[in-house]
């Protein structure tokens, strides 16, 4: 069974606690000590708020569940210290630079870097954009003004441009932008809206090139104790630890 370091003991944190299925979590890791006191209940793990002591424990693989600068602050120390990492805030990717840090201390560690589907589907058919050419991909975001931070009286285009650029603007709300970059190494075309209409994030993904055509819709139920967090989030990650030992690979 994989053993698990869980970097990140809040909403998303607690829900991978209580649900270890294919997997272990054997010691976590948040600044906060609450949080990590909370987690811990559910797992009977070690704790930390100190990350040196955290990443000389014993586990296989550390689960990132707790924001992008906790990636750009930890996530070469773990791959370093010879653990595969899972990156759920994958917008601290957008960095081409940090990227390819990060790729090239795997390379030399023969570590994995994992990125799950997190707020959407379909993410690992993207990557046949790295061998045919994908002519349009456009993501269409829609969410409350509330959870952007701005305020307007109807629906409002209030970004359009690439996602790298997405992402500078709106650094916790826009992952999924960074994720489909990265999976079909294509440039994205974003357009983000608020709309206070809407209780629950959509994600519209427009799909074009030599394959074919693709359109898909995801409408995110939220997490069930944090609204800002994403279910379907959480869920992904729990998909791909349970799945990550098994001998029969489905989609990639």
């Amino acid at each position: 069974m994989v053993t698990i370091g869980l970097l990140g003991c809040g909403n998303v944190g607690q829900i991978i606690a209580e649900n270890q299925n294919g997997f272990s979590i054997v010691a976590m890791f948040d600044k906060n000590p609450d949080h990590v006191k909370s987690v811990a209940s559910h797992t009977g793990a070690h704790g930390y708020t100190d990350f040196d002591l955290f990443i000389r424990e014993p586990f296989d693989m550390v689960v990132e569940a707790a924001s992008g600068s906790a990636v750009r602050e930890y996530a070469a120390e773990v791959l370093r210290n010879e653990k595969d990492i899972v990156i759920l805030s994958v917008g601290a990717l957008a960095d081409d630079a940090f990227c390819k840090e990060l790729k090239d201390i795997a390379r030399r560690h023969n570590k994995k870097i994992h990125i799950p589907s997190g707020a959407i589907m379909g993410l690992d058919n993207l990557t046949i954009g790295r061998i045919s050419p994908i002519t349009r991909l456009e993501l269409i975001t829609t969410k409350s003004p509330r959870s952007l931070n701005v305020q307007v009286q109807k629906r409002t285009l209030i970004f359009e441009g690439k996602a790298n650029d997405c992402i500078k603007q709106f650094p916790k709300n826009v992952n999924v932008s960074v994720a489909l970059a990265l999976a079909s190494g294509s440039p994205i075309d974003v357009k983000l809206y608020a709309d206070p209409a809407v209780k629950r994030n959509i994600h519209e993904i427009i799909v074009e090139g030599a394959f074919g055509e693709a359109y898909l819709k995801i409408t995110n139920q939220p997490s069930p104790d944090n609204p800002a967090t994403s279910y379907l989030a959480a869920l992904s990650i729990l998909s791909l630890l349970k799945d990550i030992d098994d001998p029969l690979v489905i989609g990639r």
